[in-house]
Parts: structure tokens; sequence; C-alpha cells
């Protein structure tokens, strides 16, 4: 399996993910300049963390221009899995390819800390091997995660289970304690209506190796190289 990590000016989590995809997982990746118009062959696009071009105007707002981002739409509209880790997140969502906006973290201080989140759906590439309900240690770094969408698409995200991943304590109750960043219903990562484009705030790709804090991070890629395999893709 081939992964393409996007790589825009400002990135700093996409050698994480190299590292995680190629030396950790042990499949095959490629580092995509944000001015390519092509995604190299790739069966699974990673939008990394960091700050695009600075996070001038708004988080993602001047990445969401990139060339690149018209072949991730079209690889997307093909069903294609596409995960958005933080600034990855924010761009999938200043993009409009997936709904709602970032606004700063509720206590206007930046995250940098471990957290646990609950699988709340496991039929999307990238929870393939997850059970629902299932709670997971992954760090968070961003001082704009403030999840915000309004009453209406709130709804509908609930209602279809588009919410793949919540904010909450070890043993997995979700309450406001266990919010680092005030998003709505404490939610850190959500899906499109077709469920293989995927966006999260905290960083699964700094959580796969036990000796750096946490593992269950892999959990995430080791998904879409399942779910993919049984799609007979690869």
């Amino acid at each position: 399996m081939k992964f393409a990590i996007v790589v825009f000016p400002g990135s700093n989590c996409d050698h994480d993910a190299y590292h995680a995809v190629t030396q950790v997982l042990g499949q095959q990746a490629e580092l995509v300049w944000h001015k390519d118009t092509h995604l190299a062959g790739a069966d699974v696009v990673v939008l990394p963390g960091g700050f695009s071009h600075g996070d001038y105007l708004r988080t993602g707002a001047i990445a969401r221009f990139s060339p690149i981002m018209a072949s991730i739409a079209e690889f997307a509209r093909r069903g294609g899995p596409v995960l958005g880790i933080c600034n990855g997140f924010q761009i999938l969502l200043e993009a409009g390819l997936l709904p709602g906006a970032m606004l700063r973290n509720q206590d206007l201080k930046f995250h940098c800390e471990h957290v646990w989140i609950r699988v709340e759906q496991g039929d999307t590439p990238f929870t393939a091997r997850a059970g629902r309900g299932q709670v997971i240690r992954v760090p968070v770094a961003h001082g704009e995660g403030n999840y915000y969408a309004d009453p209406a698409v709130l709804r509908d995200l609930e209602a279809a289970g588009r919410v793949v991943f919540r904010y909450c304590d070890p043993q997995g109750n979700v309450t406001d304690a266990a919010n680092p960043n005030g998003s709505l219903n404490n939610i850190a990562g959500i899906c499109d209506e077709t469920r293989n484009v995927v966006g999260l705030m905290p960083h699964p790709e700094r959580a796969c190796e036990a000796a750096i804090g946490s593992a269950d991070g892999l959990l995430i890629f080791e998904s879409v190289v399942t779910s993919l395999a049984q799609q007979g893709a690869l």
C-alpha cells in the first residue's frame, strides 16, 4: 500500500507520519508537495499536522487553495481514504470536504498533552480494526481545536453517526473535564457522508510506538491497511 503525505509550507508532522507509515507500519509512502497536481499513485492520502502557511487568516484557509487540493477532492470523490490530522483536519474543513469550523481553544491556551478519545464508529477506513467504544490515548497539540458547527449540522452529524472520535476520560466517560478545547459534544473527529474522509485533532502518528508514550495511534493506520485489503485494493 502506498500513502501520499501532503506537505504544505509550515507542515511539521509530515515526517512523523512518514516514519509511522514506513518504519513502524512497513508500508510505502511519498511526501507530496502542495503545489503538485497528482498524488503519486497513492492508495491513502494523509494531510498532516502543523501550521500551514503560518495559520494566516485562519487555520487551513490558505492551504485550501493549494493545487494538490483538487486532486485530493477527486480522490475522495472516488472513495479514496483521506485522513486529516490536526492542521490537516482544519484544511479539510476549510476546503469543504468536511463540515464545520475550528475556533480558538475555549481557554485561549495552546494544549500539548496526551488525551483519551473514544471510538464512536468502526465503519470508516481508519477505524476498521477498532471496537465501538474503544478508548485510546493519543496526544493533542493545537491552539484552534475547538470544533464548531451550527445546530442543524451538528444534529445531522450525530444522527448519521458521523462523529468518529470523542474526547473522554480513561474509562470512556464523556465529560467536560476530558474536553481539552471546548469542542461541541466533545467531538475529536468526524467523517464525511461517504465515510472515507476522516478528520481528527489528536495526533495518531505521534502515538505509534510505546517508547514515545503510546502506541494506540497505530490502530488508525493499521485500520486503513486492513480496510483496503478487505476491499481487495492491495
